[in-house]
This record gives C-alpha cells, structure tokens and sequence, in this order.
C-alpha cells in the first residue's frame, strides 16, 4: 500500500464534495472530478479537508466518498484523508477505516482551544498514540483554528514524532516561517512542505523552500504549471502563468462564499454536475456570478495571450 512520505512533493488537491440539488452525495460527479484532478496532473489528492465539507457529512457518507475516491484513483497517486474530530476515539476510528481502506495518511488540524506551546506539542503526541504508525500531515491554519503554531512547537513536533512526514503550512501568508524550518539545521529531518490558502502566495512559497500546494482551486491546473516551472527554474513563466490566475483565485478565497464560488466554476466546467453545497452553505447572487464570468473571460484572453 502506498504510504505518504516526507519526499511529498507537486500538487495534493483538495477535493471538493461533490451534492445533488437535493444535498444527497453526487456519486458520478465524484469520479468525474478524480479523473479531472488526476487528467491536470495532481500528484495526490486530499479527501475531507476543511474546502471539502467533511462537517457536513455523517461517518458513514465520509467512508462512503472516501471509498469513491480511492477506487476510482485505482492507486495513481497518493490520497490522503483529514480526520480532524473533537476526540481522539472518532479520529482513531476514521483513520482505522481510511487506511484499511487504502488511503496514504491523514491530516490532523489542532483543535481551537489549544494555546500554549506545550499543549500544542502535547495534543499531537496524544493523536500519534491514537493513530498508531499511520504517517500525518500536520495542518498549520491559524485563520481558521485560531491556534498560533511558532517554528519552535513545529520543530519539537517533527523532532518527537516520526510519522509526522508533512507541514500544510497555512498561514498567511507566513513566508518567513517557511524559510525558518528550511534553514540549515532547523529541523531534525527534513519533511515535505505544502502550502495552502487556495495558492495565493504558491510562488513565493516555491522560492521559500516550499514543496508544493495541498489546497484547492477551480483551476488546479494553475498550481500544476506554477509548480512544475519553479521546479524547471522557469521562474518567470511560473509568476506569469500565477498572475493570469490571481483575480478568480482571489475572488475564490472569500470567507463565506469561497466554496461556493469554487463549485460554480466547477460546474461551469463540466467537472461536477451540480454547484449545491449541503446546508448550511453560502450562495451566489446574480452580481457575483456576473463578477465570476467577467473574470473567467479576462483570464481566458490573458492565458491565450501568454499561450
């Protein structure tokens, strides 16, 4: 079986969830998107992130997509799970079922009440214990958990835990801590780097140290270029390609409306079937869908040009 490793390295999408109208999982648009994530040149997906309304779902609807993920990826690339729970015996129990079923790793996010250093490096030495062996990106998002993660409480993580093999490093945009834990020396070993927050800042995460994206866009196949040409040293062309993107990117990254902007234009795209998130979820009105086609058609004359 394949296993997430510190060698971690590309694009790891952050896959939506795909609903009907009628908020009932969209199978058929779920091997759809797969095939599209995969088709755009993803290295591995992540299933249940914080994008992908794993809130929403009930235990057995996040095996059930889960298991549709890694059927129809058939072993391709790597997929890794987020089991983030308010206990460690619901974590234990989703990351025991995701890996039996297949899935590389999982992702754990801190819980919001954390504060100091030591109860930081405290809750993730009690979910090791939970999880076992099983190898766990470290999900550093202070917008969103409130929990500030400093260099230092990532360096005792990675020191103490082995199956810590990945920082999804979220904060924002949090350059200099990516250049910190890539100094020389910083950390007892190195681990992958992916970062998040739609790609907003990828390129010069990229020059920071940075091994990838694990995030999501309606248009993955920007992060894919951006990557692969930072990569080539085509530093350049990487920050153009980028710059053709960035106002749907930045529109897409909204609190509130973000996923829903996401789903329209994966709709639009043929990818999904339907732009219903499951309630309660944000909706577009009619002057955002106008702003979302006046961007798409501007990005669709600048990419021509660059092509």
């Amino acid at each position: 079986m394949m296993r997430l490793n510190e060698s971690a390295k590309g694009v790891y999408v952050i896959a939506v969830t795909p609903f009907q109208s009628d908020g009932a999982l969209d199978l058929e648009s779920t091997d759809r998107m797969v095939d599209f994530y995969l088709d755009c040149g993803a290295t591995g997906l992540t299933v249940l992130g914080m994008m992908g309304e794993a809130q929403k779902l009930t235990i057995e609807e996040s095996q059930t997509i889960v298991r549709r993920i890694l059927a129809r990826v058939a072993g391709r690339v790597p997929v890794v799970v987020g089991v983030s729970a308010a206990g460690f015996a619901q974590m234990a129990a989703l990351t025991t079922m995701v890996m039996d079923d297949g899935a590389a790793g999982v992702m754990i996010a801190p819980p919001g009440a954390l504060r100091t250093d030591d109860q930081i490096v405290t809750y993730y030495h009690q979910a090791a214990e939970f999880i076992g062996d099983v190898p766990f990106v470290l999900q550093d998002f202070p917008l969103v958990t409130n929990v500030q993660m400093s260099v230092p409480v990532i360096r005792r993580i990675v020191r103490d835990l082995p199956t810590c093999v990945c920082l999804k490093h979220e904060d924002w945009p949090g350059l200099d801590k990516i250049t910190a834990l890539r100094a020389e020396g910083s950390l007892d070993r190195r681990i992958s780097i992916l970062c998040g927050n739609g790609g907003m800042f990828l390129p010069e995460e990229m020059g920071r140290g940075a091994d990838g994206a694990m995030t999501g866009f309606a248009y993955p196949e920007m992060m894919v270029d951006v990557v692969r040409h930072r990569q080539a040293g085509e530093i350049e062309r990487a920050h153009d390609l980028f710059d053709a993107y960035l106002p749907l990117a930045r529109f897409e990254q909204q609190p509130g409306v973000g996923l829903a902007v996401r789903k329209y234009v994966m709709a639009r795209r043929g990818i999904i079937a339907n732009a219903a998130l499951r309630r309660p979820g944000g909706t577009l009105t009619p002057q955002t869908v106008a702003d979302i086609e006046r961007l798409i058609a501007r990005q669709d004359k600048r990419l021509k040009e660059l092509n």
